[in-house]
């Protein structure tokens, strides 16, 4: 484990699938670099099941976190220093496609600006997220266009990351 004076700047990209192990990995990796490592969680809770689950996750996880509810400002939470675990960046699209009417270009403009913030400061950044275009073209209008703004967005944080990791039934496979 690495004391916190040696952490630097450097953002992880982790991608893949529902249930690819995304999560898990990031969370074990942060562990490893971190005894006390933040889960900024992007979720809006939309009804009382999904709150449920925000609960197991957060019990499951330990008190060595240091768990921060968050819907879309996540550079309003000063973590210099830190490991930080993103979870999810669809769920923190979503909340800007839908308080922005499904408009896809400012959306994007929204995400990329709120990360280029967020991202300014000194620290272990894990940004976890989902391959879901690698289905179907799906006949949905609202679900294309938010595919669309997904993979737009997975693009500009893989391009900006220092490491991108691809889970693809548990395994990670290096990207770049």
């Amino acid at each position: 484990m690495l004391p916190l004076p040696f952490i630097m700047k450097r953002i992880i990209l982790i991608t893949g699938g529902q249930r690819s192990g995304k999560s898990s990995y990031a969370e074990k990796t942060a562990l490893s670099l971190s005894e006390n490592p933040v889960y900024l969680a992007t979720a809006r809770v939309w009804d009382e099941e999904f709150r449920k689950r925000v609960l197991r996750h957060q019990a499951f996880r330990g008190p060595q976190w240091t768990n921060i509810e968050e819907e879309k400002e996540l550079s309003r939470h000063n973590l210099a220093g830190r490991v930080i675990v993103i979870d999810c960046v669809t769920l923190w699209c979503t909340n800007f496609f839908f308080d922005l009417k499904s408009d896809v270009r400012e959306s994007l403009q929204a995400v990329k600006e709120e990360f280029d913030r967020f991202t300014s400061q000194d620290a272990t950044f894990f940004f976890v997220t989902n391959e879901i275009g690698l289905g179907g073209v799906s006949e949905n209008e609202l679900q294309r266009k938010f595919t669309d703004l997904q993979g737009w967005i997975n693009q500009y944080i893989a391009s900006g990351s220092d490491e991108v990791i691809l889970m693809v039934s548990g395994i990670p496979v290096k990207v770049k």
